[in-house]
Order: C-alpha cells, then structure tokens, then sequence
C-alpha cells in the first residue's frame, strides 16, 4: 500500500524523476509557461509553488534597494535572508538555461535570478493561504495526437499572455 507517500513516479527511478522535473520547472520558470501531460503538469504545480513559496517569504526583504539600508547589521541580514534562499531554490533548478529569441540569436539565462527578481515580486501582494501556493494554473488540453495522452498547459498565475491562450484553447 502506498499510504503517506505523496507523489507520482512515472514509471522512472529517482534520480530521473528528479531530473525531469528538475528540467520541467527551469523551463517553466524560463519561459513561464509549458505544454506537458496532465499528470507531469499537476507534480509540477507542487514542485514549482514551492519553489516561488521559497522566494516569496523573504517579504520586503526580496525587493528592497540593499544599498539604500542604513544599518550594517540590517543589511547583513537581508543579503544573508537573500543568498540562503537563492541558495535552496539552485540546489534544485538548473543555474543556466538557453532561450533561443529567434534563428540566429540565444540567450543564456539566469533562472534563479529570474525567479527572485521577475517572477516572486509579482506575488507579493497576493493573499496566501498558511501553507504558501496557488502561484500555478493548469489548463486542459485536447489529448495529444500519437498516444491520446491527456495533455495540458501549465503557467504562472498572473503571466500577461493568460487570456490569449484562454482563447486559443476555446478555439480548439
């Protein structure tokens, strides 16, 4: 019996689970948006709330001017609060990720850096339940063409191109 252990294993050992999933969120957090399977997206909403959670409950201390602290040892705390989170979430996501802008150009991008300084501050202000989350949606797809596989859309919450794909996927 599988009781208490939470998660899906997809027919793959750990470490290839972890890599995939690894390799799912830095995507994510690149491009804020993926298209994968059903069942990888909702594994991957736990795993990448969690990864904004970490970012977001450093609070005022995510988006303050350091430079701008009077205080040495006020400072010292909000670099070290910064680095340690910064710290726990690349122990998980890939350091760098190649985006391809278009046929001649690729960009080498920082994903920590972009989760702590483009993606957490949006949601800062949003209300969170005790346990952190909801960052996430999931859209449903038709299922894929060669399996019939349940497929899916998985974004940020918030992300600017939201309702063009809600009409995208009325269409289909």
């Amino acid at each position: 019996m599988r009781h208490m252990k939470a998660g899906r294993k997809f027919g793959r050992n750990t470490s290839h689970r972890r890599a995939m999933f690894r390799n799912l969120a830095g995507n994510l957090v690149l491009h804020g948006r993926i298209q994968t399977t059903d069942a990888k997206a909702r594994e991957l909403s736990r795993i990448a709330d969690r990864l904004v959670t970490r970012a977001v409950r450093l609070g005022d201390d995510l988006t303050v001017d350091i430079g701008k602290i009077k205080d040495e040892d006020e400072r010292q705390r909000v670099v070290a609060r910064r680095v340690h989170a910064q710290r726990q979430v690349a122990r998980f996501l890939p350091k760098h990720l190649t985006r391809t802008i278009d046929e001649d150009t690729i960009e080498d991008v920082d994903i920590v850096h972009r989760l702590f300084h483009e993606i957490a501050p949006r949601y800062l202000e949003r209300v969170k339940n005790d346990k952190g989350g909801g960052y996430t949606r999931i859209i449903k797809l038709l299922p894929r063409r060669g399996d019939n596989a349940s497929m899916a859309l998985i974004e940020f919450v918030g992300n600017e191109d939201a309702d063009e794909v809600q009409t995208d996927n009325a269409e289909a």
